[in-house]
């Protein structure tokens, strides 16, 4: 069987399979930490700005190392990337069940449990892009999945295990586990067939696009927003009466209903076209956040919250792929994804760390649910000035070649020289 032929052949569906399962152990653990945030901040002693940095640091690592395991999983292949985090969530988490100071915790899961994020997940999302044309959008749906049911499912069982054996223990249960799993998808991943396997990276092409940048700052207010809830939901529930594990559902849900949208959302794009869709989840961040600030201690209103978040964040992770397959092509898709998703790292990195700051100053919640409406309402109107084509795609008329930008030019300068870095470590990578 040629390359060609391997294009939607059945192979194709074990990389998705190993994506989703991937995808479900690394990013689940990262997302399950609103479970462990209190009895952390209490073992620590700790403030709820300080013990946020833990997630924010550990989301910016995995998005920003993204770019390097993106360029390294499309040079050399996923397996050996995929292997790596294995290794990285062992190590992260059983470290971090022995620390005995906040700033250990930084290093230990931040760097761990970073790693692991970045090798599972957006590396070989873009494999799978690779092995599809005309299922792509259902493959991708599919893999992305695995976050949310991850997210469902590592939630509540956190919350079960700390009520049982504790933090530390739950983390070294969550470290063999997940490497376990990890393995056995190392085992099933493959270097998709054809260019897309084996690409170039765009990193300077895509900050030389005005389109994309537009993108990225948007994507930046929407993660700054996105991410309060995944650490602040489940103590804001438990100070309002709600039970640890009912309160831990409530990220699952979010989680859970996200995985209906990704796979909603990506069959709804041959309908109403990838970059309608992409706008109307980023439309429901300020809902939700209005939900939220109206909820209260009403569970059911706080339920309705995630539930809307979820759709929203399901439909970014789904179709913002698509989005930049449709703007640039396949080849290369993993750097694309790589920068694009820098902007969720540092959003991560400044989001709950900010909001828990407030909460420790003002002893509320409203300030950062009102800051976060206002981003997700920023985010949404910096796509609104993209117009779309009759098929709901960004119209890019006029535009399809990247304008030039010299050396000197600010952000893309810097993005270029990054961008060298990369391959001057590749180079010395090689044999």
């Amino acid at each position: 069987m040629n390359e060609r032929q391997l294009i939607d052949s059945p192979r194709g569906w074990l990389t998705v399979i190993a994506t989703f399962f991937s995808s479900a152990v690394a990013l689940g653990t990262v997302y399950s930490f609103g479970a462990f945030f209190q009895s952390m901040a209490d073992d620590f002693g700790t403030g709820k700005g300080s013990t946020a940095v833990i997630f924010g640091l550990t989301t910016f690592s995995f998005f920003w190392l993204s770019l390097i395991t993106s360029r390294l999983s499309d040079r050399y292949g996923p397996r050996p990337v995929l292997a790596a985090g294995a290794v990285a969530l062992f190590v992260g988490l059983w470290a971090t069940s022995y620390v005995d100071s906040i700033g250990v915790g930084y290093i230990t899961f931040g760097v761990g449990a970073g790693i692991a994020a970045a090798c599972a997940y957006i590396p070989m999302v873009a494999h799978v892009g690779g092995w599809f044309e005309k299922s792509r959008a259902t493959a991708v749906g599919i893999s992305v999945a695995g976050i949310g049911v991850g997210t469902l499912v590592m939630n509540p069982l956190a919350a079960r295990l700390i009520d049982v054996y504790g933090w530390r223990s739950t983390y070294r249960i969550f470290g063999v586990g997940g490497s376990l799993i990890l393995l056995v998808g190392v085992f099933m991943m493959a270097r998709a067939p054809g260019e897309a396997g084996a690409a170039p990276s765009r990193i300077r092409e895509a900050f030389r696009s005005s389109t994309f940048r537009r993108l990225w700052i948007a994507a930046f207010c929407y993660a700054t927003a996105l991410f309060i809830p995944f650490v602040f939901a489940v103590p804001y529930a438990k100070e309002r009466g709600i039970s640890p594990v009912a309160a831990a559902t409530l990220v699952g849900l979010l989680g859970g209903s996200s995985v209906l949208s990704r796979i909603g959302f990506s069959w709804l794009t041959n309908r109403f076209g990838t970059f309608r869709i992409f706008r109307f989840g980023f439309a429901l961040c300020p809902i939700a956040f209005v939900t939220w600030l109206l909820a209260g201690s009403s569970f059911a209103t706080l339920v309705i919250f995630m539930v809307i978040m979820g759709v929203g964040y399901g439909s970014f992770v789904a179709v913002s792929p698509l989005v930049l397959a449709n703007l640039f092509g396949v080849v290369g898709l993993g750097s694309l994804m790589g920068l694009l998703y820098t902007a969720c790292g540092l959003g991560a990195l400044l989001g709950p760390p900010m909001a828990g700051r407030m909460i420790d100053v003002s002893g509320g919640y409203n300030m950062p649910i009102l800051v976060a409406l206002g981003l997700g309402l920023i985010s949404f109107l910096v796509l609104t000035l993209f117009s779309t084509t009759a098929s709901g795609n960004i119209d890019v008329t006029g535009t399809t070649s990247p304008e030039v930008v010299t050396a000197g030019t600010g952000i893309a300068a810097r993005m270029t020289a990054f961008d060298k870095t990369l391959m001057e470590l590749e180079d010395w990578l090689d044999p």
